[in-house]
Formats: structure tokens, sequence, C-alpha cells
């Protein structure tokens, strides 16, 4: 009992992973699914090869420069993973092109990693500055614990070889500049917190290895990384709403941190670091987060300068540092923006968007500010323009790509929309080019979809709800063209996330085209508690308004059912890890009006997991959800906690329910679903299918080899068009009618 409650949970058994009697049990509902699905087989097949048609299996990534090598991966047809790669450079100059004549050498091939084994992931990869080492880690059950591996990367030998040099727990990876200096961090055995930093010299052995530093609070974890321009090691102290950062110079690996600012409530900040100045994208001034410079000599926030503004508008979600200029990524009605800002040649006054004021922490302008400081602010750097790369499409993704280089003038930038497949462009800054003219961008390379795939045979929009409470919610849409009637008649498929502050990509994908050639729409709803619209907008779906999140969800749904995007009769829904607590938490509240739910690996059992201090994740994500052991918090997560909440199901219709998870999952243990599956199936009294799938070999991603993870997509399918009703075949021919069963009555 707590708070006066009891909470009675009659499968708390199922938590034991070594028991015969639990594994029986599991093996038992993945019979029972294969069974249930069995005569979809032919169905799963052909979803699999339409999948395979649209993916050109032989392929390679755009090469990168990193000191004096070009860096790629590429696939081949009919291997499982990734080959990565590299070209030696012909030329000094780091802006120089890649001679694809240069010979390949293959530094790490997944592939023979993966031999044996039914999982593997490489999770991490680092070269030394020097170019001879690689230090990469991996993980061969899905569990997300990593092994250090560092392997020499002398071309001059015939074959690579891994050096004994080795580490357990192991998450980020930074070299020194010495090329023998290897700083990683290590995980907590029990809460897989990462919680060490270690620095270790080529030929110790991990028992060898210096801890640089422990985190002791446990909703903080630790992170290593290196400066762009490879001049300092950044140890970040981080918790979903504080954090701090300590630097060492890469030159001298064993020298004493130093802290740049101590960490504050609700208080984040993000550096790097040019020409003797760290630049930091910070929230202080605001949720929006604003960038502030500081010597390294006083990095405190006494010395903390605004360079650009906060936009009360557009939160700065990302901000790139280079040599001559820096890319700012904003939201901007909850698409990403990204603003090119080319520095001054000599510091100048401060450049300032239009109507943005300019204020330092203690709220003087930053007029008076410099009056104060004198030559300090004389010395520091300004920007002199402005430029926003445009984008076509009403939605889309864009991001900067890997942009390895400090001293360049071109930034690379990938973009891809829900109709336009993954695209890298090259932006040209600074640039004397007959190809590319100074601000414009260069693709570099469009994915190539195989198999008949046309882009203009489907749309994309994007549009507004309006929740309960006045909020305008986008969501994103795609469908194709020649199958869609906005008359309620079309199968319509949402799918959502709606936590943490992450904003839900809008991007391609080849496996979608199986369901949009069927004549599904699919939608995806923007929802609070992501990211859409900065921190205000996770604020609002997280902890004590929690519940806006589900809302909203249903919200979308219904309405896109109202504008005649879906058939009232056919909808499913999607979601996974903390989507899977959304799905739960709106099949509790609207049970009737969902068709279909596919879950993967999904949060349900909110209380007994963030009662337990002991799980990986629970007293760090007191940020997110709240802490139970304080009576409000816990009445707010009993009230939509999906497993406690199942007897709201009593005596209603239940949709068909295809609930996915892995035996390894580190992040959402195995048996909250198994739990929830099992209580309902105690609960529930309709037909409907309730599929339990377990996956004894992967962790919370699922499968890891990219032929093993089509099948899994194309079994989910199977799952979702054979329970809407939906005829096999797409059809060549678009006045075929693919829409089998009820509609709309109007």
């Amino acid at each position: 009992m707590l708070h006066g409650v009891t909470l009675h949970d009659d499968f708390r058994w199922m938590r034991d992973k070594s028991s015969p009697e639990l594994l029986a049990y599991l093996e038992a509902e993945n019979a029972y699914t294969d069974a249930v699905m069995a005569p979809t087989a032919e169905l799963q097949a052909a979803l699999y090869n339409e999948m395979l048609s649209h993916i050109l299996e032989t392929d390679e990534s755009v090469p990168y420069r990193l000191g004096d090598w070009f860096y790629s991966s590429r696939t081949v047809e009919g291997s499982q993973y990734p080959i990565h790669c590299r070209r030696r450079a012909t030329s000094s100059d780091l802006n120089s092109a890649l001679d694809p004549a240069q010979p390949e050498q293959i530094i790490l091939d997944v592939n023979q990693l993966a031999e044996g084994k039914p999982f593997m992931d490489v999770g991490t990869m680092a070269i030394s500055p020097d170019g001879n080492l690689l230090a990469y880690t991996t993980d061969p059950t899905g569990f997300r614990q990593y092994t250090l591996h560092i392997r020499s990367l002398n071309p001059a030998l015939r074959t690579l070889a891994d050096l004994p040099d080795t580490a357990e727990r192991v998450g980020s990876l930074a070299w020194a500049a010495d090329s023998r200096t290897l700083f990683y961090s290590t995980e907590d055995e029990t809460t897989k917190r990462q919680d060490r930093i270690f620095r270790h010299t080529l030929g110790a052995t991990a028992a060898q290895d210096t801890l640089v530093f422990h985190e002791q609070d446990e909703r903080f974890n630790l992170c290593i990384s290196r400066t762009r321009d490879g001049l300092y090691l950044l140890i970040e102290s981080g918790s979903h709403t504080s954090n701090e950062f300590r630097f060492l110079p890469t030159g001298d690996p064993t020298a004493d941190l130093r802290l740049i600012a101590p960490r504050l409530d609700e208080q984040e900040y993000y550096p790097d670091h040019r020409d003797g100045m760290f630049f930091l994208r910070t929230n202080d001034a605001g949720k929006n987060f604003r960038v502030v410079t500081a010597p390294v000599a006083t990095p405190g926030r006494d010395h903390w300068r605004e360079l650009l503004p906060l936009d009360p508008d557009h939160p700065l979600q990302d901000f790139d540092l280079f040599q001559s200029f820096a890319v700012a990524t904003r939201r901007k009605l909850g698409l990403p923006i990204l603003e090119v800002l080319r520095f001054a040649a000599e510091p100048c006054t401060l450049f300032t968007k239009p109507g943005a004021p300019s204020i330092e922490p203690d709220g003087t302008s930053f007029a008076a500010s410099s009056q104060r400081v004198g030559s300090e602010a004389s010395a520091l750097p300004a920007f002199v323009d402005l430029v926003e790369i445009e984008f076509p499409e009403p939605t889309y993704t864009a991001s900067a790509h890997v942009n390895r280089v400090f001293s360049t003038d071109v930034f690379r930038y990938s973009y891809q929309s829900l109709v336009s497949p993954p695209s890298v462009y090259e932006y040209n800054v600074a640039r004397d080019s007959e190809t590319c003219p100074i601000d414009h961008s260069l693709l570099l390379k469009q994915q190539h979809v195989p198999g008949g795939f046309d882009p203009a045979r489907y749309a994309s929009e994007r549009l507004w709800i309006v929740t309960s409470d006045g909020i305008k919610v986008p969501v994103s849409i795609v469908y194709r063209r020649d199958r869609f009637r906005r008359i309620a008649i079309n199968p319509i498929y949402v799918y959502g996330y709606g936590s943490y502050g992450y904003p839900l990509p809008v991007g391609f994908s080849a496996t979608r085209l199986s369901l949009l050639d069927r004549g599904v729409v699919m939608a995806y709803a923007h929802i609070r508690g992501g990211g859409e619209m900065g921190d205000r907008w996770h604020d609002a779906g997280k902890m004590s308004f929690k519940m806006n999140t589900f809302t909203d969800f249903v919200a979308a749904a219904e309405q896109l059912v109202a504008r005649g995007y879906g058939n009232p009769n056919k909808v499913a829904i999607e979601g996974g890890s903390a989507g899977g607590l959304l799905m739960g938490a709106v099949v509790n509240l609207r049970p009737e009006f969902f068709r279909v739910v596919l879950s993967h690996v999904p949060f349900v059992d909110v209380m007994n997991t963030m009662l337990d201090a002991s799980l990986p994740l629970t007293v760090a994500e007191y940020e997110e959800w709240g802490n139970p052991n304080e009576p409000e918090a816990f009445a707010r997560m009993l009230s939509y906690s999906p497993y406690d909440n199942l007897d709201a199901l009593k005596d209603k219709p239940v949709p068909a329910m295809l609930i996915k998870t892995s035996l390894n999952d580190s992040q959402v243990m195995f048996w909250e679903p198994v739990k929830y599956v099992a209580k309902l199936r105690t609960i529930k009294s309709d037909t409907t299918p309730l599929l339990l799938h377990i996956n004894m070999d992967a962790g919370h991603g699922g499968a890891s080899g990219r032929y093993d993870y089509l099948k899994e997509i194309a079994f989910d399918y199977a799952f979702l068009l054979t329970q809407l009703g939906v005829v096999p075949s797409p059809g060549p021919s678009p006045a075929r009618n693919v829409i089998v069963g009820e509609s709309a009555t109007h």
C-alpha cells in the first residue's frame, strides 16, 4: 500500500526472466500468435517482396572528410548489415573533393561481427586523430550493453586486427589529440545509468584505466565528446531538465577537469568552441534558447555575453558552429528551418533579428552591458547576415548532416519528406564554384527507390486540429493520389509518440508504400509532449499535463475522420515505447473508436516501473513522468497507467491488438507488455484478436538485421491490413477498388 492505495498485481511473477515457467509461457504466446497469423503467410511474403523491391540493396552513403580520409558506409545485396569503409584523400586541403579512384579500405564489416549471432548492434565509432585506430562498441544481445574494442587501421596490414584493449558497459567515446589516449563512459550494472568517465592509454587493461569523473546524482547521465575544432574534450552531466559541462584540452589528456558553469534546476546549456571562446546554446533566459559566448579562461555565467537572442516564436533546437559561419536550427510552426549566419571578419556590433531585443541574464540590454565590460565587449564575435535555407513541401524533416571539418566553406544537410526520399545537400556558404553559386544548395545524393516508385503519385498535407482546450495541434498526412477520396471511405492509420520533447520526424519510408498503394491514408500527429514547438510543447504534455498527450491524439484521429480523411470504421493506430503508453491510454479512453492497434515495446505498467528505482531509467525519468513516491504524482500517474486501468475495458468492444516486445529490452522491460496482455485477456469479452509477439533474440529496437527487420514490418502490416479488411494486392490500376468492407454513411 502507498498513499492509501493498494496496487494489486496478479502477474508480478512474469518479471522473472530466468523462470522456465515464464519462458514456456512466452513461447506459448508466440505459438498462438503464429497460429492466428498463419492464414496471412502469403500476404506477409507479398508485402516483404514489395518492400524489398523498393530498396536499393547495394548502395553507399555520401563520403565525408575526416583528417586524411573520406569515410562512408555501404550495403551489399544479401547482407544484413552495413560495411564501413574509407578512401585516402589526395590533397591536404580539407575542402578538396574525393578521388573515387583511390582504393577502398574496409574498416568495419558488421556482417563479420554478426556471424553466428541472431543480433548485432554497433553503438559508437570513433576514429583516432591520426586515422590509425578505430574505437567501437558492440552489443550482441539487444540489451544495450556494449563492449569496447580498439582496432588497428594501419593500411600496410593485409588484415585488420583488434587490439587487446577492451572494456565493458561502455557508452560514449572520445580520443585525445595524441591518438593514444581514449576517454569513455561506463554504465552502472543495475540502473544502466552512464555514471563514470575513464581515461584509457593504449596497451593498458581496463583495470588500469583512470577514473576521471563519477556522477553521483541518479538523475544525471554522463557523455563525453569533442568540440568540432578538436581542441577540447567535453563531459556532460545531463538530466531531462538540467546539465553542466566539464572540459579539458585534447592536447593535455591528464589535465584537471574545469567546469564551465554549475548545474541549475530547469537550465541547460550546450557548448562548442571557436577562437578561444565557448559558444553556448542555453535556455537561461527562456524556453526557446539563445546563444551566448564566454572566454575559455572565464567560462562561468558571469561572463556570458549574448550573441544570438532568444526568439519568442521560433525555438532554437540546435546550433552548429564552424570557423567562418554557424547554422541555427529552429522550429517554425513545428517544422525545422535552417538559418546560415556568417561571422564578421572583425568583431563588430552583434547581429540581432528585427524586433528581437538583446537581453543579458540580469535583465539589462546588451548596449548597457557592453558599456560595463568595455574592451571585453569589443572583442566579441558577431554575425553580419542571416540566410534561411528554404524547403518546398508542406511537411518535411531537415537537419544537419555529417560536418566534421571545422574550417569549411560549405554546410551539409539532409532533407526528406513523406513523399521525397532522403537527400543530402551541400549549401555553399563561401566557396567559388561554377556548379553551385554562393547561397545555393547542391544535391549530392538522393536515395534511389526502385520498383517503379514515382513521387508524383503521392501527396502530403499538413493540417491543424483543435483540441478541447483550444490548442492547435499539427498533423502530417500522406496518401496515394489516385486511391484517395476525401469522403471518409479510406482506411486511416494514425501514428503518435508525444514524450521526452522528441519531435516526431516526418520522413520517407519505402516500406510505407505498401500501405499507401492499398489506399491507406497515413497520418502523424504532432501532439503535446513532443518537441515540435520547442520546450513549451514538451512541458504541456508531461508531468501534471501528461493527459494532454492522450486527448490530443484522440482529437487528431476524430477530426481526421470528421474531415473525410478516413473511414470511421477503419481507424488503425500505432506507437512504440512511450508511444506504446499512448496506445494503451487512448484505448482505455476510446476503445470503440479504434479498429486496429499496433503497439511496440509499450511502456504500459507505469506504476510498477516508476516505483522500482533499481530499474534502468526510473529515477532519471521522474522529471518526465513524476515521482510516484509523492502523493500528487502517484495519483496523477495512476489515473492514466494503462495496466492499472484495464478495468475500463470491461464489457466494452476492444480493438484488434498486436503487442510486440523483445526479451532483451533494457528500456521497457519485456514483462510490461507481457503482463498487460495477460491481464487484458482476463477482462476482454469480445472476439477481436489480441496477439502478443516476443522477439527472443532482440532488444528495444527489434531485429538488428535489415532483412529481418523488413520481415517484422511485413508481419505488422499483414495484421493491420487483414483487420482493416483491405484486399491483399494493391493492383496496378488506379480504377481498381482496393477497399472492402463497410464504408461511412453520409
